[in-house]
């Protein structure tokens, strides 16, 4: 699909804004396009972009690429930036999708395979008066600014869901099976916010080598120079995230450390408890081996109390280990 973004017939009293359409089948490219949206394109919306900017739009294989030499680079006077963007992050399988920007003199080219909330976030507010200006670079910009926005926005939850995750592995009061299952859970639940806090900072990577990338290329700086603060600022605040991902981080091997050591005290108490029981066992068993022999001179047989005797002599037996063992309170 081929989404239009052109600037606004009519410009609201607060500013600038873009109209949006999505380009049906067979249609020309509009002249006056700023913004070309390509999600999930086919091979002939490819070719319809490429023949319209004389620009090459990567694969989804050449945006997969890790060599920062084949992601972030300059060909036929346009700008090629590849970030990873995360997508689906409210659902319980979040991933990152490789996201294509095109910088050219007129227009701005992204290209995805994803539905990243960020965009449509941007989308809502480029069509509102005063939501972006008539610029290539003014997209990009607001679309990096949205991206980060959104990652801090998801690192925010994250930790506030991590300290709720923290009171209840910490004020866990369950016991028995109840207690084992709650971290089951819990282990389950800090594995998924480990995944969400990586991909953040991965994300933010690769944002962070896009911006540099932008700062430091400037083929045409009477166009782009009233951008290179608004993009400088932009890598500090993704500096910052990327630091705050890493305490959460490191929150979250916390918390993990801390429920592996819970889980290990729980098993600990079962492994001492039939620990114990054995040997409290262990004397009246003695006694009661004793006394099932079968010796010919045995007093207690003829004994009237011999079996209320050797009743007494195993609970006895048996009673003062326990009493023992809770006088050194290993119980």
């Amino acid at each position: 699909m081929i989404l239009i973004h052109k600037p606004a017939e009519v410009v609201g009293p607060q500013g600038e804004s873009l109209d949006r359409t999505v380009l049906p089948p067979g249609e020309p490219i509009p002249p006056d396009a700023m913004w070309i949206d390509l999600i999930e394109p086919t091979r002939e919306e490819d070719r319809l972009v490429e023949s319209h900017l004389n620009i090459e739009i990567p694969t989804k294989e050449e945006m997969a690429d890790i060599e920062p030499s084949e992601i972030l680079y300059h060909e036929n006077n346009a700008r090629y930036m590849t970030a990873r963007v995360l997508c689906s992050s409210d659902t319980e399988s979040p991933k990152l999708i490789d996201v294509s920007f095109i910088l050219t003199e007129r227009v701005l080219v992204t290209v995805r395979y994803g539905e990243p909330r960020s965009f449509n976030m941007f989308m809502a507010r480029a069509v509102k008066p005063g939501g972006c200006r008539h610029q290539p670079e003014a997209v990009l910009d607001g679309l990096l600014e949205t991206i980060i926005d959104r990652a801090a926005e998801i690192l925010g939850t994250v930790g506030t869901r991590i300290d709720r995750l923290s009171q209840a592995i910490f004020d866990n009061e369950k016991r028995g099976t109840r207690r084992a299952a709650s971290y089951r859970v819990a282990l389950r639940s800090i594995g998924r916010k480990g995944d969400i806090i990586s991909n953040v900072r991965e994300s933010m990577v690769s944002v962070e080598r896009m911006l540099l990338f932008l700062s430091t290329s400037m083929p045409r700086p009477q166009k782009t120079a009233g951008y290179q603060s608004e993009w400088r600022t932009a890598l500090r605040d993704v500096q910052s995230i990327e630091e705050h991902a890493t305490f959460l981080s490191s929150k979250v091997q916390f918390l993990l450390d801390a429920t592996l050591g819970f889980v290990t005290m729980e098993q600990n108490d079962i492994i001492k408890i039939f620990s114990v029981m054995s040997v409290i066992f262990l004397p009246p068993t003695l006694v009661s081996s004793l006394y099932g022999m079968n010796f010919k001179l045995m007093p207690e047989l003829e004994w009237e109390f011999g079996y209320p005797w050797a009743i007494a002599l195993m609970i006895l037996a048996a009673v003062l280990p326990y009493l023992f063992f809770r006088w050194k309170r290993w119980l």
